[in-house]
Formats: structure tokens, sequence, C-alpha cells
């Protein structure tokens, strides 16, 4: 038996506090981002092309228009950002940076609010410094974390690792292959790790210094390096970052190509936000 005030499990309901908290940090960060020289976008509810970004297509919610064809609720706000701007936009107006208020939905209920931004052409450096201080107006403490995708696609491609051993972080698995070079990888943490790569081979090395080179670049005292984290989507294919408190996720984004379209962005995820504030409040 349903009861009339229930609600779908990973829905969202905010009332009193919690949608006073929610209205002002999406009021401060719209401000923020328009002073920045972003332009405020609202997607489709549905889309044609959301399994162009998961690498998971389970996570959609799939249904059907009119002409029989696939459709799926937002599921993620970048692709469709990129395919408006460029493709139907791109017409009439010369806009480089996006940003967006908006939730995004997941199977079987999950609703997820999202504060994000998008710079086509942009370099990570620029949109990670963004989304930076746009959380340290709302306050919370979080650790910064950059990674690079291409790392994990040279060592699948040049190296024949296996995907699975490096999204699972096996680290038995991954030294089990031989490289000498390995275990020095798998115990990178922080920017001082990466000061000395002489171990590495030019490859490796190449996509090190990259994370090295963004980690001095991003206003954050609290970088964690880790060469090894792999994002499930499908567009990043390069230096990735986020932000976290323990198990809090806040924000997540990168580099990305979408259909030849090269791009930065970000998300924050306001729920967590405002999970936080209640907290601290």
């Amino acid at each position: 038996m349903i009861l009339e005030h229930e609600i779908p499990s990973g829905s969202k309901l905010y009332f009193g506090k919690s949608a006073k908290i929610k209205r002002e940090i999406e009021s401060i960060s719209a401000k923020k981002l328009d002073s920045f020289g972003f332009n405020e976008i609202s997607t489709p509810l549905f889309s044609y092309h959301q399994q162009d970004g998961f690498i998971d297509r389970r996570v959609l919610i799939r249904v059907n228009d009119t002409n029989n064809s696939e459709v799926s609720l937002r599921a993620d706000s970048t692709v469709d950002v990129v395919r408006i701007a460029t493709n139907r936009l791109a017409r009439s107006e010369d806009i480089k940076k996006w940003f967006y208020i908006q939730p995004i939905f997941s199977f079987p209920t999950q609703e997820q609010n999202q504060i994000g931004a998008e710079i086509l052409d942009g370099t990570l450096s620029e949109i990670a410094n963004i989304s930076l201080e746009l959380l340290k107006e709302m306050r919370v403490d979080f650790k910064f974390q950059v990674a690079n995708m291409a790392l994990a696609n040279r060592l699948i491609n040049s190296y024949s690792i296996e995907l699975e051993d490096i999204t699972a972080v096996k680290i038995e698995r991954l030294l089990s292959y031989g490289y000498s070079w390995m275990e020095s990888l798998v115990n990178i943490s922080t920017v001082e790790d990466l000061e000395d790569l002489t171990i590495y081979p030019d490859n490796i090395r190449l996509e090190l210094l990259k994370i090295l080179d963004i980690a001095k670049d991003i206003d954050s005292k609290n970088c964690i390096v880790s060469p090894l984290y792999y994002a499930p989507m499908h567009y990043y294919n390069s230096l990735i970052f986020r932000a976290f408190d323990g198990q809090s996720l806040y924000l997540t984004g990168g580099e990305y190509n979408i259909k030849g379209v090269n791009g930065a962005g970000f998300a924050i995820y306001t729920d967590t936000v405002i999970a936080k504030m209640m907290q601290r409040d």
C-alpha cells in the first residue's frame, strides 16, 4: 500500500529551511556565473542523445516519442548543452560559456539537482577554479581530487591492463602485471609524489606531467592526486576532478570531447551541499 504522502525512493523534497538554502545557493551561483561571463541555459527534460554520455546505459529512464523513437529523461546535462549550443544555437549565437541549474534523473527514480557550467574550447584550470570558488561560497569543507582519464587509457592500450582492474583499483592485480613502476604509480596521492617521474615510461610520464601542471594551477590547499581514478562517462578524455568530504560528493568535472567538440565543465551536486549545510546548522 502506497500512502498518500509517500514519494518515490530517490526523489527530492525540499520545504522550509532546506528550500530556502536551495534557493539561496542557486541564486548565489547564478549571479557568480553571470559575473564570470556565462549565459544560462535550461535544456529539455527529454533527450535523444543521453546514451552518448554513459558507459552503462542501464542508468537511463527510457520512453518513446510519437514516432516510436527512443528518448530518455535527462540523466546528464553536458551532452545536451554541448549539442544544443553547437548545432542549434550556434546559428545565431556565438556563445562559449554556459551554465545550468536543473535536475537530472536516473533509473529507477533517482533525482539529483545540479548547478553546472560548460566552457566550449575552455581550459580545465579555468573551469576548476570557478567551481572551487562556488563551493567556497557555500562554505563546505572538502578535499579536491585530480586524475587523468588518458592515463588509464594508456595503461589499457599500451600495457594490456584490464579496465576492471583500474576502475576497481585492484592493487594486487595491477602489481601482478610485472611493471617495475606500477607500485609507485598506485601509491601516488600528493603533488609531491609527482616531482620525480624519471622511473616511468615516456607515455605514462607525459600524462602524469599533465596532472602535475593542473594541480599547480588549481587554487586548492587540499589537492589529492589519484592517477588511476576512472569516471563512468564516455566523453571525458583527459584531466578530470572532483571535490568530496568523506562519502559526500560535492562536485565532478573535467575535459571532454563530444562529437568533435572540445570543452571543460563541472557539476555541483546541490542536494549533497544542502544536506551538509542542514547538518552543520
